[in-house]
């Protein structure tokens, strides 16, 4: 019968793999943060959520806070739009759209944030606190995508997409790619939101009790030197009795 490691040095490898994986997990969670951050601010910035198509009356594009409408003369394109200032937004409903997205922007750049208090504080609540942001971030984000189609009867939105642009009806122009990328966005952020929560209750589990070796009884009612551990099947127990190497009784 092949020879068995001791319960103690199991555990321990058992453990050392353990963490070994729970640290990789946090790494790639870690970097695809990074990169989902800068995707959304991105996102926000840019204006181009809805634009033109080879049948609007006006060549342009939209984004939550500026927009570009071609000059119906020149064919110039005129842009305005500020976040600081909105009396320049065309809707209201981009007005609770921005501040949704933007309020979800800032909490994932908070996120990265947060990945210095590793250094400072217990490193399941930290997965845990940014988790939570994640999953609020999500959540704006899902509202804010949802409440701009709102905003498409406005009478700027009109002038470059026809007359027959409504609320949640686009007339002659589409989609751009903004808009795509920020509904892709949500389901990244709950993707993340998950994978923090798994990393946080693995950091709370990084030694199980189970796996403590034992000094009290034994296996089968004989006492051995080492207590039987949880790392064996149910039924199972790995022992080492007083002068014979360790062995797998049933």
């Amino acid at each position: 019968m092949a020879k068995l490691l001791p319960a103690q040095e199991a555990a321990r490898i058992y453990h050392t793999n353990y963490v070994r994986n729970a640290r990789a997990m946090g790494v790639l969670w870690a970097l695809f943060t990074l990169c989902f951050s800068i995707l959304m601010l991105v996102t926000f910035i840019q204006p181009y959520w809805i634009g033109d198509s080879i049948d609007t009356p006006q060549a342009g594009y939209f984004g939550l806070f500026s927009y570009c409408i071609g000059n119906s003369l020149t064919g110039e394109l005129i842009c305005k739009g500020s976040p600081l200032d909105f009396g320049t937004i065309p809707s209201s409903a981009f007005k609770t759209a921005m501040f949704f997205v933007g309020v979800s922007t800032f909490l994932i750049i908070g996120t990265i944030l947060c990945f210095s208090l590793f250094f400072f504080c217990n490193a399941a609540t930290v997965y845990k606190v940014c988790a939570w942001m994640q999953l609020a971030a999500a959540t704006g984000l899902m509202i804010g995508c949802l409440i701009y189609p709102d905003g498409w009867d406005s009478s700027e939105v009109r002038r470059m997409c026809g007359d027959k642009t409504d609320k949640y009806t686009l007339g002659a122009c589409t989609v751009r790619w903004a808009y795509i990328l920020c509904i892709i966005g949500i389901l990244d952020a709950l993707i993340l939101s998950f994978l923090a929560f798994v990393l946080g209750n693995r950091q709370d589990n990084l030694l199980p009790s189970d796996f403590k070796v034992e000094d009290q009884g034994g296996c089968g009612g004989i006492a051995p030197e080492r207590s039987c551990t949880a790392i064996q099947p149910p039924g199972w127990c790995l022992e080492r009795l007083p002068g014979t190497e360790a062995e797998l009784k049933e």
